[in-house]
């Protein structure tokens, strides 16, 4: 695929008013989920839930596509139709989680390293056979005591690096997540130096891979205190924070970002995307890729009963999809 096409499905992925939606659990991750919510963990609810979610009434008008697991990659509806051609006759560009996910990085406690290269180039021959357009990978910074070390950060860099140029050697879009969790008791200046430093040593490996970015998504993770910090901070302070991070060190000719909701609850996500595109303008689109942040509601609102509240479930999935779109344009209003 050449650099048109890539650059012209990153720039469908950040149209104006739309963002993704992140549907990739892992099946252990997903277990939790639904533990939490009483459902049982099997393969045919797990095709149901996300059937649930892919056919949203409506849902183009502010998703512009979907982050997939493999197992959901390859599933269909009830009805017998693969939920790519779903997304595609909708026009929701499929997307595919292809990290194998975190693992200890060995001689730095504490600090953990994405794993999954192995293999990935014919991995992503099939996920494109299959209707998948961009990819995913997730890097994981931990903020603690003498951490994260250069090492961790320069690691996970140039991991996303090599899979990012994997991608586009094989015609699909890499979203680049280097994730700096919102775990731990650290202020929020420490929490910018932290982004700060990740997403310089990213770009610069990027660059070193020879990796496009006018077909390059980056996932990115707010400004914010630790969750344990105690520290309340304005949601003007959050967005102005994330926004000087992002301007000094992000190129401006990546055609979009989106952002993970990263532990937020669903309403101060939208708070903050919102109040950062009302700042603007900026040198890139801003909008979201969340999961949980858009899915959590619609997951208890269906559990209470599977077979007869779809309808609902789904009425609540649209309804989050708006509220972000709208905070895609600035546009959000919490009385809404």
């Amino acid at each position: 695929m050449s650099i048109e096409q890539l650059a012209e499905t990153a720039q469908a992925m950040v149209a104006a008013g739309k963002g993704i939606i992140a549907i990739d659990e892992s099946t252990g991750t997903i277990a939790k989920r639904f533990d939490g919510v009483g459902i049982p963990n099997n393969e045919e609810n797990r095709r149901a839930y996300r059937e649930l979610l892919l056919t949203t009434p409506n849902l183009s008008e502010y998703i512009s596509g979907a982050i997939l697991y493999d197992e959901t990659l390859r599933q269909s509806t009830r009805d017998g139709v693969p939920f790519t051609k779903v997304m595609t006759d909708n026009g929701i560009i499929p997307g595919i989680k292809v990290d194998k996910s975190t693992h200890p990085l060995a001689g730095f406690p504490g600090e953990v390293i994405t794993e999954g290269l192995d293999g990935l180039r014919d991995r992503l021959k099939e996920y494109y056979k299959l209707g998948a357009r961009f990819a995913k990978w997730r890097a994981v910074i931990t903020i603690g005591e003498d951490i994260p070390s250069g090492t961790c950060i320069e690691a996970n860099s140039h991991a996303l690096a090599r899979y990012a140029a994997l991608c586009q050697e094989n015609g699909l879009v890499p979203m680049v997540e280097p994730e700096v969790l919102m775990d731990g008791s650290h202020d929020i200046e420490t929490c910018y130096e932290v982004t700060e430093v990740t997403l310089r040593s990213l770009f610069d490996a990027l660059y070193n891979h020879n990796v496009m970015l006018e077909g390059t998504i980056l996932k990115a993770s707010m400004v914010l205190p630790g969750k344990s910090s105690g520290e309340k901070v304005p949601v003007e302070e959050v967005a102005a924070s994330t926004l000087m991070c992002l301007k000094s060190a992000v190129p401006a000719i990546l055609p979009g970002i989106v952002f993970l909701s990263g532990g937020q609850s669903d309403e101060d996500a939208t708070a903050h995307l919102d109040a950062m595109n009302r700042m603007g303008p900026h040198p890139w689109p801003l909008s979201f890729s969340y999961g949980r942040a858009m899915q959590q509601a619609a997951l208890k609102l269906w559990s209470e009963d599977l077979a007869n509240n779809v309808p609902r479930a789904q009425e609540t999935v649209y309804a989050r999809a708006k509220d972000n779109g709208l905070a895609a344009l600035g546009q959000w209003s919490k009385a809404a």
